[in-house]
């Protein structure tokens, strides 16, 4: 049995934030039926991270809102609504990522569903909180890593400001999301009460900072400096970073720069005797220089044994080939109403050493309105 097994949650969500919340509860066994507008149904459904087309429609629809149901309804319509309304009132959780204000326009605010399901957990995404000065601004991923400072880490210091390769702040907001879930139903549990759950993108990529902000508060309000370099962190000396190597790239973690020298055979290190923080960059160079006359494996060959943190810089196709990726059994199919179906990413929890799967994939467009109607509504 999951953990989450018998527990509801009506899903009003969608873009990545919300969505990526209830995958993660769906995967632990938690139903989530997903409340979209007919006819158009969850935006993502059409937002194209790629030229990828699966079944219809977008690819990020299916990987981030597998093992859930889709129920169309139209908050306008006072019938759907009302129909909401019933499923809210059996509902464990309702959560959604609107905008603030948009809830309380359609009457379903906190304290109205409070009214209809008074132990309800209620959760909700927004992209900065219910602040008057901010509160109109877009809950946009690239948007908030760029006014939270996060692109000022990644990148070497002469490449201006830049964004990570994800919409990292979507996820945070997600997993947040989601542990504040599940603490609502600890709490629901323990003590018979419902709970207010609030999460703001803007917060969460702050709070994906805290290692270096408090660095910052505490080091004389000195901003992150990257190295001119192979920079893999702002706040760590040498050798930490990528360095390309004569067939490939190696990644190098914290390591005692002497150790190197004797290792790699590389006598110019020799004149940094110490890893001092203000020689990095001249230390980065050398090694940048000297590690391109070799190729990866034959580094690899020398420090993996001599306990040098160090890894070979995989790309996908590589990834999938390891036996280290294969023996996770991390790929699973899945397959929609129709027959259709992918393959995608599991659950990466595990409890009593137990994988957590689910052979249903993404649902089309309304496709259990009859289903729910027929079980909580009629």
């Amino acid at each position: 049995m999951k953990p989450l097994e018998d527990y509801l949650i009506i899903d009003f969500s969608q873009f990545l934030s919300g969505p990526s919340a209830s995958l993660r509860l769906a995967d632990l066994g938690a139903r989530v039926i997903k409340i979209e507008k007919p006819g158009t149904g969850d935006i993502c459904r059409t937002l194209y991270t790629s030229d990828l087309i699966m079944n219809g429609e977008s690819s990020i629809f299916h990987t981030i809102n597998r093992n859930k149901e889709s129920f169309a309804a139209d908050f306008k319509n006072t019938e759907d609504l009302e129909k909401i309304k019933i499923l809210i009132k059996k509902a464990d959780v309702v959560m959604h990522n609107f905008r603030p204000g948009v809830m309380e326009r359609v009457g379903l605010s906190y304290d109205d569903v409070k009214e209809i399901n008074p132990k309800v957990v209620y959760a909700e995404i927004s992209g900065y909180g219910n602040h008057a000065d901010l509160v109109d601004k877009p809950g946009q991923d690239l948007l908030l890593q760029s006014l939270t400072a996060l692109t000022w880490l990644t990148g070497n210091q002469n490449d201006g400001p830049v964004p990570m390769g994800l919409s990292i702040v979507d996820m945070l907001a997600g997993a947040h999301l989601a542990q504040g879930i599940l603490a609502g139903l600890y709490r629901k549990t323990v003590k018979d009460t419902g709970a207010l759950v609030q999460v703001s993108m803007l917060e969460s990529a702050i709070d994906f900072q805290f290692e270096t902000i408090t660095t910052f508060f505490n080091d004389g309000g000195e901003l992150p400096e990257r190295t001119k370099s192979n920079n893999a962190h702002a706040y760590l000396g040498a050798p930490y970073g990528i360095y390309k190597t004569k067939d490939g790239f190696l990644a190098l973690a914290m390591g005692s720069i002497p150790v190197l020298s004797e290792l790699l055979k590389c006598d110019e290190l020799l004149k940094f005797p110490e890893n001092k923080f203000d020689q990095r960059d001249k230390i980065k160079k050398v090694l940048a220089k000297h590690l391109k006359t070799q190729t990866t494996d034959f580094w690899l060959a020398i420090l993996e044994p001599a306990d040098i943190w160090c890894a070979k810089v995989l790309n996908y196709q590589e990834l999938f080939q390891e036996e280290g990726f294969k023996v996770l059994d991390f790929v699973q199919k899945v397959a929609m109403g129709d027959g259709y179906s992918y393959e995608t990413t599991r659950c990466p929890i595990k409890i009593d050493g137990k994988i957590f799967t689910s052979k249903k994939a993404s649902p089309k467009l309304g496709e259990h309105n009859e289903k729910i109607t027929m079980e909580f509504i009629n």
